[in-house]
């Protein structure tokens, strides 16, 4: 039975760098997989996941209207799709994320999901919250705080480098706009110490 599996952390855990990987590991022994990421990400251009440090890879981008199902029916059909893997996948919509389990279990094609599991307010993104709801696997990809320990939160942070609480949930950026920190400094920066 083929299974979805949701890998999630906070930023800076290597999340690219294992789906990556991962892709890489079948295309070495011959299967062919497919790996999707969401359109508005474009740091590293228009259908390109690249992780940082340097790995590199197409990928088809994908729009909120899109149907997951249906686009990897049609390669499958035209030449067989072994895994199925999907980057940035807290940007998934909840019926993208009912797409993928089809894909899983209609279709018999493992899905590899990796992304955030919470936004810089520490809210769960829709497509994470539906993930997390329905995935067979959850596997958490650790990072660390500055101060050592575990880093479960986002921090948004503006030109000034101090935490920005309000604004829009989805805002893309890397490292000159997220810090990973741990729950405690995370309030700390946040104003709710």
């Amino acid at each position: 039975m083929s299974k979805v599996y949701f890998y999630y952390s906070a930023m800076n855990a290597g999340k690219s760098t294992v789906l990556l990987q991962s892709s890489y590991n079948y295309q070495e022994r011959g299967m062919r997989t497919l790996l999707f990421m969401p359109a508005l990400d474009t740091r590293a251009g228009y259908g390109r996941i690249q992780s940082r440090i340097g790995l590199t890879s197409d990928a088809i981008a994908l729009q909120a209207a899109d149907n997951i199902l249906e686009r990897v029916r049609l390669d499958h059909m035209e030449n067989p799709v072994s895994c199925v893997l999907v980057d940035e996948a807290q940007f998934l919509t909840p019926e993208q994320v009912g797409q993928i389990t089809e894909v899983a279990d209609s279709l018999r094609i493992p899905v590899l999901c990796y992304g955030l599991r919470t936004d810089f307010q520490g809210k769960l993104f829709p497509g994470s919250a539906e993930l997390l709801a329905v995935a067979d696997n959850l596997i958490e990809l650790k990072t660390i705080c500055h101060c050592g320990r575990k880093a479960t939160m986002n921090l948004r942070i503006g030109p000034d480098g101090k935490a920005v609480t309000v604004g829009a949930q989805v805002e893309i950026g890397g490292n000159d706009r997220y810090v990973a920190m741990c729950r405690r400094h995370f309030k700390e920066a946040f104003g709710q110490e």
